[in-house]
């Protein structure tokens, strides 16, 4: 049974998670630069509306606020938990490619990261708007490109960053 099922072929592969979370940060900040200029050029808010957003989740009030001033209060707490969301989803990440096998080749890879940031885009403006309904103002087209690059990147990076076992 289990020859038919493919089971004895099947072995855990051990993941990189040093290279899993450098990636998943790495990732994180790529995504908070296309924010923040995506956000200053084109938005009427201004570049710290997404930071607002975040903050919003851990401070306890629930509408957003009329206008977004920079706050480095505001910034420290949407930055924490930005990298901390994306060193998570970064090991997350790489513990699937690494055991479905779409960590052997880049195209592989960037296509998985692809897959997985819209997967995470759906997780966030889907499932999480019920919890914070405010973060349905940055549904769009834009932070859906922002995820698909930043699942892009995590594994990309992964793929280039991880050490195989004949490595030291």
């Amino acid at each position: 049974m289990d020859t038919f099922l493919g089971l004895r072929s099947w072995q855990w592969r051990a993941v990189d998670w040093a290279a899993a979370a450098v990636a998943g940060f790495a990732a994180g900040a790529v995504l908070m630069v296309l924010d923040l200029l995506w956000s200053a050029i084109f938005h009427p808010h201004g570049p710290w509306r997404t930071s607002h957003m975040i903050a919003l989740i851990f401070s306890g009030a629930s509408p957003p606020p009329a206008d977004y001033p920079f706050s480095v209060g505001v910034v420290s707490i949407a930055l924490i938990t930005h990298y901390a969301l994306g060193i998570v989803f970064g090991l997350v990440m790489a513990s699937l490619l690494v055991q479905l096998r779409l960590d052997t080749e880049p195209l592989k890879a960037l296509a998985a990261g692809a897959a997985m940031g819209w997967l995470l885009y759906l997780l966030n403006f889907g499932v999480l708007t019920a919890f914070f309904p405010w973060l349905a103002l940055l549904r769009g087209a834009e932070t859906l490109a922002a995820h698909l690059v930043f699942g892009c990147v995590a594994a990309f990076l992964y793929w280039r960053l991880k050490r195989t076992a004949a490595e030291p």
